[in-house]
């Protein structure tokens, strides 16, 4: 399997690693491919680090890679702000290291929801009522309606917390307003941006993640094989049985079947 693929896209959280720990053998499996000289990229929906901090998290776990290969969706929406709505006032569902980004890339922040004019939802384990209201009032005012990712949960150590497309739910149900523009998997944003990192050429690609709804459902749009890993997201299929990945994986270690061989290997092409 390993010599039918040059480059491997691979989603992080719940991938390569599940909260403050790496997936075991994702470690090996990285510098392995390195070794062997595949390209590789990462790609995360997750906006509660910088790409410096994921860089020196997976550095710390001895994975030999560069910061080059790390994307995330906030790097992605911060790309789309600057180039369409510069110096503009925005409101954030999101964590301070993700508006302090923001706000970085040129964006003014505002808590009033009559001086918004973007309102933007990601990962926010800091969320409460005030928030949602503000945010609500925020649209009922005119605000656009942006979101950095649309994942219901995120995985972390020991299940799963509500991520943003449970808050961007509320939202619409509160307020009648629909979400406009996504920035993660699978938009068309961050298909762009992975296909700029690989210089348009996708041949022998292989993805792995963990969602079908974003990882794999954005692979068949990019026309790429897929691997389904079930270390992250509790539900396997997660209720989305039309999309369907190339190989269903027990971990990115798999893809090492016969370097690292592995009793439980359970990797299935598709039929």
């Amino acid at each position: 399997m390993i010599e039918k693929y040059n480059t491997f896209i691979f989603d992080l959280d719940g991938t390569i690693y599940r909260g403050s720990e790496i997936i075991p053998g994702a470690d090996k499996t990285i510098n392995k491919l390195k070794q062997l000289g595949k390209r590789i990229l990462f790609i995360s929906n997750k906006t509660t680090g910088t790409i410096e901090e994921y860089f020196q998290f997976l550095k710390g776990w001895g994975l030999n890679i560069d910061k080059d290969e790390i994307i995330n969706s906030t790097l992605v929406l911060k790309k789309y702000l600057t180039n369409n709505f510069p110096s503009k006032k925005f409101f954030a569902i999101g964590e301070e290291i993700f508006i302090k980004e923001l706000i970085g890339s040129g964006m003014l922040f505002t808590d009033k929801s009559d001086e918004v004019d973007i309102l933007i939802v990601t990962l926010d384990r800091t969320l409460n009522y005030e928030k949602l209201e503000i945010a609500a009032k925020a649209l009922e005012n005119g605000a656009r309606f942006f979101a950095a990712n649309i994942d219901d949960t995120c995985p972390v150590e020991g299940g799963e917390v509500l991520d943003a497309g449970s808050t961007i739910s509320a939202l619409e149900k509160r307020t009648h307003k629909k979400l406009e523009l996504h920035f993660g998997k699978p938009s068309e944003f961050m298909m762009q941006e992975i296909k700029s990192k690989l210089k348009n050429n996708l041949k022998d690609t292989l993805l792995l993640g963990d969602r079908l709804e974003t990882d794999i459902l954005m692979g068949n749009i990019l026309g790429v094989d897929t691997a389904l890993v079930s270390t992250g997201v509790r539900l396997y299929l997660n209720g989305n049985l039309e999309i369907e990945p190339t190989y269903k994986l027990q971990s990115v270690y798999d893809i090492l079947n016969g370097l690292y061989p592995r009793e439980e290997s359970n990797l299935r092409p598709k039929v």
